[in-house]
């Protein structure tokens, strides 16, 4: 019996060492900055896109990867196996699920299965991490489906924001929202459930919302797994895992850096 394979997208955010040890394929969503079109990780890496984003007055766009994307993942990996797990953001919030099942439905070589991850990031990421050493074990298609569907009711995914400026110029909030949370400088901490990003409150420096962040953390426990994500701000990320040793061994926590989608 063929290796089960395990596909996702690069809003998983996934370490580059991690993809590679266990051989998780990751198809690239697609950021527009300046009229150039790249891929996502491939083409533009975390740092140059923040680079960009500083400089340019113009906030970049992004989009699910193309269906042609998909195939071309599936075509290779079906020369080797015909078992295929592809594990993708919720619809709700990308194209993506729709045009990975768009590209499975063309191909006729191997049995691709693709999930609504129902979260983002490493979210998303952990449940594609935990599918794939199951896959690197040996496991049957369905064990490991039973697995993904046992999973996602206890991911988990909260974060604070520095600044309601990027909130603001992609839509998400109005200009006079984000105008009076910078007057009072509020940091908002935020989640992700059934699919769409949810407010959880309000801290009024940055400090004690990371402090509130950990305190959500030591209310899970035990953690399973656990990482650190943060955007081009890697000596905070490192401070944050470094308190997070508390709570769980140190050397298990990734940081990784969140991508433009």
């Amino acid at each position: 019996m063929s290796k089960v394979r395990i596909v996702t997208d690069s809003i998983s955010d996934i370490p580059p060492d991690i993809c590679r040890q266990l051989e998780i394929e990751v198809v690239p969503a697609v950021v527009v900055i300046g009229g150039k079109t790249y891929r996502d990780k491939v083409d533009l890496s975390d740092a140059d896109f923040y680079r960009q984003l500083k400089e340019s007055d113009e906030l970049p766009t992004t989009s699910q990867p193309p269906v042609g994307e998909f195939e071309a993942v599936y075509q290779r990996l079906a020369q080797e196996t015909n078992q295929i797990i592809s594990i993708h953001i919720p619809e709700t919030v990308s194209g993506t699920l729709a045009a990975a099942r768009a590209a499975a439905s063309n191909i006729d070589s191997a049995n691709i299965t693709v999930v609504d991850s129902t979260q983002i990031s490493m979210a998303e990421g952990w449940l594609t991490i935990m599918a794939a050493r199951a896959a690197q074990a040996g496991h049957a298609v369905e064990e490991i489906l039973d697995l993904i569907r046992e999973t996602i009711p206890r991911l988990r995914l909260s974060a604070a924001l520095d600044t309601l400026e990027y909130a603001r110029r992609g839509g998400r909030i109005g200009r006079a929202a984000a105008m009076m949370g910078t007057l009072l400088r509020v940091k908002p901490l935020i989640g992700f459930e059934n699919g769409e990003v949810v407010p959880l409150e309000n801290a009024r420096t940055m400090r004690r919302a990371i402090d509130r962040l950990l305190q959500m953390a030591s209310e899970w426990l035990p953690l399973e797994e656990v990482a650190v994500i943060h955007a081009a701000a890697p000596e905070l990320a490192a401070r944050v895992r470094e308190r997070l040793g508390e709570l769980h061994p140190i050397e298990r926590i990734p940081i990784t850096e969140a991508g433009p989608v």
